[in-house]
Formats: structure tokens, C-alpha cells, sequence
């Protein structure tokens, strides 16, 4: 059974630049890392349309299978920045109401982590905003 909250401890939130606030880490990490296990809170369809008109909108993750929902994750996750080539994913747990988030290649003591906001660490795609 996956815990339902798991914050590795190297981690911490720090400034990062033009991206405002990112996760670093205070050690070096091998790929396979577990690094965060978050719980969420879910907002169905009709709360996800009333959220995506503020400045939470982009704070939230599409949720479910028939990705209608979104869900707010509480922890660290909302706080990772993108890139293109990142360090991290985060795995969608539905039924249990988590997001994991797992290096997929090594990282430096020191390193901010990074997901890819397309939710496949090296999909291109462009985003709903500029990326830095």
C-alpha cells in the first residue's frame, strides 16, 4: 500500500528566478526516486469551470480517466516548474486520490526538479503559456 503523504526529505522550496518559486534538492538523487506522495482534493466538472476563472487555474491538474475533473494537490506538487526535458513525472493514483512524483534520471545535490506539465517528460507539445 502507497503512503497517502510522503515528502522526501532533501526537499525544499526556494526562489527560481523568473519561475517564481521551484522544489530543489538537498541531495543527489538517483533515477526511481520517490519524491513526493501527495493527496488531493478532487473538484468535479462543474467546480473545475468555476476554478479555471481565477489564478488557480494554473494550479490544478486534470483528474480522472475521462480527465473532466481536475483536482487541487495538496504537498509540493503545484509548486514543481515545467521544462520540456524534465528530471521528473508525477503518476495519477485516481482511486486512491494521489499524485506521485518520481525522478526519471538522476539529479544533482543542489537541482531544482522539474515535471513536464504535458504530463510525459520529453513531450514538446507547447503549452497554454510561454514556457521559460
Amino acid at each position: 500500500m502507497k503512503p497517502i503523504n510522503y515528502t522526501h526529505p532533501s526537499l525544499r522550496v526556494s526562489h527560481a528566478g523568473t519561475r517564481g518559486r521551484g522544489v530543489f534538492t538537498d541531495m543527489a538523487m538517483e533515477a526511481n526516486t520517490l519524491v513526493e506522495v501527495a493527496p488531493v482534493i478532487v473538484l468535479s466538472a462543474k467546480h473545475r469551470a468555476l476554478v479555471e476563472e481565477t489564478l488557480l487555474h494554473d494550479y490544478i491538474f486534470e483528474w480522472g480517466k475521462s480527465r473532466t475533473q481536475a483536482c487541487v494537490a495538496l504537498g509540493y506538487v503545484s509548486l514543481y516548474n515545467h521544462a520540456y526535458d524534465s528530471n521528473c513525472e508525477y503518476e495519477m493514483h485516481y482511486s486512491e486520490g494521489l499524485i506521485l512524483v518520481r525522478t526519471v534520471k538522476a539529479v544533482r545535490k543542489g537541482a531544482e526538479l522539474f515535471v513536464n506539465y504535458n504530463g510525459v517528460p520529453d513531450d514538446a507539445t507547447p503549452l497554454w503559456f510561454p514556457a521559460h
